[in-house]
């Protein structure tokens, strides 16, 4: 028995199993996670080792090279880039897409133990950072005070970090910026040359005395008892009493030669808040917890928090990850709701019955949930992407009931009874139906072969309008079917009245559009080959348009943030990069009326995001406007604004200025050039000429070199054979200057559960200077003394702040953002600069950026076009038993394609990824409506009407579900196509291709399709019908 006559027959039993389909929907629509986007595991790990008073050259020599060395074997590894600057080294290593990123974690940890010992002494531990989407901060908060300033990290430890810890779903909660205490030794160098003392010895003094360790087990008894050797320090005292040196005959302590205090670690970094000096903190959500939930608790809590505090500090929220989340998921879900409605008004005004409209509304909810429900099996989240794909496929999902239904009614106003119309009718068209599933399936599932990130979002895509799609196959076979035996009537039994009247002028007006068809269509026919070469024509004006459309890697968003970096001079102090900021800050708060809250950090440009320490010179601005409908200005015209003030500012020697988001994907610059040689002057030159030529390309802003400007450094070269005379290493030597400049920590002083840097140096103005360094004394194994202007000279060299290798090979990058031009057309203009450049053999040049990622994601797209047009032929060959007929079904896709690049040329829409997805996602849409068609002329060609009757009257036939299925598509992608809401403006250019392309095709499809199918029969045999 067919699943549509069994269906049929029992109508309870099939009720029963959509209302279980449904409930056990709802079930896991209510237990789905919110969050913004799926889960990505990203392959890549960061290695980050610190060499502190270590200068960029000396770090890649001394530390990135050997770790890139040793890690450069590990297996999956796709690339291997790094950064040396001064004191830290980074090495970023990129797997391939379908790695084991835990496996490749170990694999890393087993390397880092192999290269332990080619590393320097005094290097810290290398840091493995794997990226993890939950350490992204859910909430983010300034904290800001007056006189409890100086007390603000004990004061957030006590008052913040342990009450949000305790809260469910919180992973960790991280501190930036606060003043951070310490024991200060400061050190009189006098004193210490009267007593023959140095740093390292009194350190060694210091650890000596600050110990706790077991000493075994003792017997009191038949008791028996653990016991410690317990010397810690318990006040400042005890540390100023620990004796250092036995000289002439008496004790020498370490107060006698040094000043211990309780102070602050010399700040590296200064942040404000709307102008006030003050610290931030994140909270970081645990791997499975639901962000929305994770923020809604910790919201919750924060009144109370912030009762607890002193009266002068304050609290200011930055950043509530869950705000967006929320807002684009209710957007989304408006989407999804017009789109419902528009696709329900398209039925009716079609159909004209309402019992029609519910019986091909009902497959809607049952289809869409079905999505829920793979969404919980598969372990995945309620997010843009598996939102915007339900609205994707729902303009399909009712296509199937659309074909079936209209069939049904079709015969039951040819006299035969609901049930028996609802059999036959649906037996028509079940062929048909089945294979334009499986073309749709075709289509979208070799999007889930896709990897990466791009792959985690067209992967869920693809999977999800698969199995939405496949349901409402189902449900068009057994539900629909069901529903129409019981519910459908001829037209004349439905309404009375006013909506009686109305279904028949809508009746009326859609049988005079039959009838323009009808005739425009007998004429293509007889005129077939001039009908074609139009055809062709438009195609060719189509192709020949195509250089004329931009292309991008992704769409970009006015997200409301404006973020700067920049660069003073290498030289400047943190005072006075801070200083320089307070005057941006003001300028900026004075004339940009949208600004909401301003964040600034000066020195350092670490994050909480993992990010790594920079320069004293540097400085971070974070802007935050208003929302969209409380302001006039988009956030690029603001940005562009702050890009005056920043070039208006003369001790800035470079900035950068970004504005809006591209959903998550694609880099920080779309125009990226890599200078690849070992030649670091000859490099810097060639990125000069090549950044000067960029500066004066149409649509570039914010040109930057990677590697920043070389400054003075100032080396110890010493005489080994002084050393030597004097017993000395280089090494010893090395150790005691850099622990009388940069200072040492010796111990560790723990007090009431908190633990602080036992830190010894000079005071201020006693080191740092180049005499100091050169009268500076080394205790000699003799028990002399000798300055080290005595063992070497110091020499000045001019290095780069910075050294950044990709593939074990030095590189300096060109960035730059783009603006008001595409950017294929900035990208030709940096190419034929560089192809002119007469390049010696040891330079090479690469492009990266999100120009690598669009080619690269364009090469993998298009191969995904080929194979789900392979896919879909051979659907089609099954389906009619033929190896010609598909290409006449296939002859409408590149016409649906005319239509996207018409589409685009008009809206002025750049080619993205996501534009070309919906490009590709036409192959299956527009395939459907042709395999209708012509299966149904196929069909009235089997019940002996010559072929010239069979195609028009089939064609007419099938004019209003084609029209049916092309409209409620195209009214579906409308709201996301206006950007109605937050995250819908990231698929524009998909809904834009698919409009256009499905709007163009529709009319190939109903004229082009039916004289190319009567082209190829007359070809195949001669007809008695009457083609001429």
């Amino acid at each position: 028995m067919n699943i549509f006559r069994l269906a049929v027959s029992r109508p309870i039993a099939t009720s029963m199993v959509f209302i279980a389909i449904m409930v056990f929907g709802i079930y896991s629509y209510i237990r789905l996670p919110v969050d913004l986007f799926p889960e990505v595991d990203s392959p890549i790990i960061s290695v980050i080792t610190s060499y502190e008073g270590a200068g960029a050259l000396e770090v890649e020599r001394n530390v990135t090279e050997h770790l890139e060395s040793t890690l450069g074997t590990t297996p999956e590894l796709l690339e291997i880039t790094s950064t040396s600057m001064d004191n830290v080294s980074v090495v970023t290593l990129e797997f391939n897409g379908g790695a084991n990123m835990d496996e490749a974690t170990n694999n890393v940890r087993d390397r880092l133990g192999q290269a332990e010992f080619l590393l320097p002494d005094d290097v810290n531990d290398p840091i493995i950072q794997k990226f993890d989407a939950s350490a992204i901060p859910v909430v983010i908060y300034s904290v800001t005070a007056e006189e409890s300033y100086p007390e603000l990290e004990q004061i957030i430890d006590d008052y913040i970090v342990n009450p949000i810890n305790r809260i469910s779903g919180v992973g960790d909660v991280s501190v930036t910026g606060a003043p951070s205490r310490e024991v200060q030794v400061v050190l009189n160098p006098e004193r210490l040359r009267a007593y023959n003392l140095d740093v390292s010895r009194i350190a060694q003094a210091l650890q000596a005395e600050n110990i706790s360790s077991p000493a075994g087990r003792v017997d009191l008894g038949t008791e028996s008892y653990n016991l410690r050797v317990n010397t810690e320090f318990r006040s400042v005292d005890d540390i100023g009493g620990v004796i250092v040196a036995n000289f002439q005959g008496r004790q020498v302590t370490l107060d006698q030669v040094a000043s211990i205090r309780e102070g602050f670690a010399d700040e590296d970094a200064i942040s404000r808040v709307n102008g006030r000096q003050g610290l931030t903190f994140a909270v970081q959500k645990q791997t499975e917890a639901n962000t929305v939930e994770v923020s809604e608790r910790v919201m919750a809590q924060m009144p109370a928090i912030a009762a607890s505090l002193p009266d002068d500090v304050e609290m200011t929220l930055i950043i509530d990850t869950s705000d967006f989340i929320v807002d684009a998921i209710n957007n989304l879900s408006s989407v999804l709701f017009y789109a419902v409605v528009f696709v329900v008004l398209v039925v009716l005004i079609f159909l004209r019955q309402w019992r029609a409209t519910i019986v091909i509304a009902a497959t809607i909810p049952v289809s869409l949930i079905v999505g829920f429900i793979y969404l919980t099996l598969v372990g995945s989240t309620l997010n843009m992407i598996s939102l915007s794909s339900l609205s994707i496929a729902l303009g399909m999902v009712v296509d199937d009931a659309i074909v079936v239904l209209e069939n049904i009614m079709q015969h039951i106003e040819r006299g035969s009874t609901p049930r028996e119309a609802a059999i036959h009718g649906t037996g028509e068209v079940g062929v048909a139906v089945v294979a334009t599933t499986l073309t749709v399936v075709a289509v979208f599932l070799p999007l889930t072969f896709l990897e990466g990130q791009t792959g985690v979002w067209f992967g869920q895509l693809g999977a999800i309008v698969v199995v939405t799609v496949v349901t409402s196959t189902v449900a068009a076979l057994t539900l629909t079917p069901m529903m129409g035996s019981l519910m459908m009537k001829p037209v004349d039994e439905e309404g009375r009245g006013p909506l009686k009247a109305l279904a028949r002028g809508i009746d009326k007006g859609l049988r005079g559009i039959e009838s323009v068809y009808r005739g425009s269509l007998r004429v293509a026919v007889r005129f077939r080959k001039t009908t074609m070469l139009a055809a062709l024509a438009v195609f060719g004006v189509s192709v020949a348009l195509v250089p004329r459309v931009g292309t991008e890697f992704m769409p970009i968003s006015d997200d409301g943030f404006v973020t700067v970096s920049g660069e003073l001079e290498t030289s400047r102090s943190l005072d006075y990069t801070s200083e320089v900021v307070g005057r941006l800050e003001a300028e900026i708060n004075a004339s940009v009326p949208e600004l909401k809250r301003l964040n600034s950090t000066s020195g350092t440009s670490g994050s909480m995001f993992g990010g790594v320490g920079g320069g004293k010179n540097e400085f971070q601005l974070r802007m935050e406007l208003v929302d969209q409908d409380e302001r006039e200005r988009s956030v690029f015209e603001v940005a562009d604004q702050v890009r005056g003030i920043m070039a208006g500012t003369p001790e800035i020697v470079t900035s950068k200025v970004t504005s809006g988001n591209s959903g998550g994907a694609g880099s920080a610059q779309p125009v990226s050039v890599e200078i690849r040689g070992f030649d670091l002057e000859q490099t810097t030159a060639l990125a000069r000429d090549l950044a000067e030529h960029m500066e004066g390309i149409e649509g570039t802003r914010d040109v930057n070199l990677s590697r920043g400007e070389s400054r003075p450094e100032f080396e110890i070269v010493f005489d080994r054979e002084r050393l030597s005379d004097f017993g000395l290493t280089s090494a010893q030597v090395a150790q005691v200057v850099r622990g009388n400049i940069a200072g040492q920590t010796a111990t560790i002083f723990r007090r009431d559960g908190d633990e602080y840097d036992v830190v010894l140096r000079y005071a201020e103005g006693q080191r740092g200077s180049l005499e100091q360094v050169r009268e500076m004394t080394i205790n000699t194994p003799a028990g002399s003394r000798v300055r080290v202007e005595d063992l070497g000279e110091i020499k000045e060299f001019m290095v780069p702040p910075n050294i950044e290798r990709i593939d074990r090979e030095r590189m300096l990058t060109v960035s730059s953002g783009i603006e008001g031009r595409s950017l294929n057309l900035v990208m030709d203009d940096v190419r034929e600069w560089v192809d002119a450049q007469n390049l010696p053999p040891q330079i090479a040049i690469t492009y990266g950026g999100d120009f690598q990622e669009q080619q690269e994601s364009f090469q993998d797209l298009f191969l995904i076009l080929a194979l789900s047009l392979i896919l879909v032929y051979l659907v089609m060959a099954g389906q009619f038993e033929s190896l010609k007929e598909p290409f006449v079904i296939m002859f409408s896709i590149p016409f649906a394609f005319t239509g996207v690049i018409l589409a685009l040329l008009i809206t002025d829409t750049p080619l993205s990824v996501i534009g070309l997805i919906g490009a590709i996602i036409l192959v299956g849409i527009v395939v459907k409506n042709a395999i209708v068609l012509i299966d149904y002329i196929k069909l009235l060609q089997g019940r002996g009407q010559p072929i010239f009757e069979a195609i028009v009257e089939g064609s007419v036939s099938r004019l209003r579900p084609v029209l049916m299925t092309t409209l409620t598509t195209i009214l579906a992608m409308i709201p996301l196509a206006l950007e109605i809401g937050e995250g819908a403006e990231l698929w524009k250019p998909m809904a834009i291709s698919v409009i256009g392309g499905l709007s163009f095709s529709t009319v190939v499809t109903l004229i082009i399709v039916p004289v190319l199918y009567g082209m190829f029969e007359r070809n195949a045999k001669t007809e008695t019908g009457g083609m001429t």
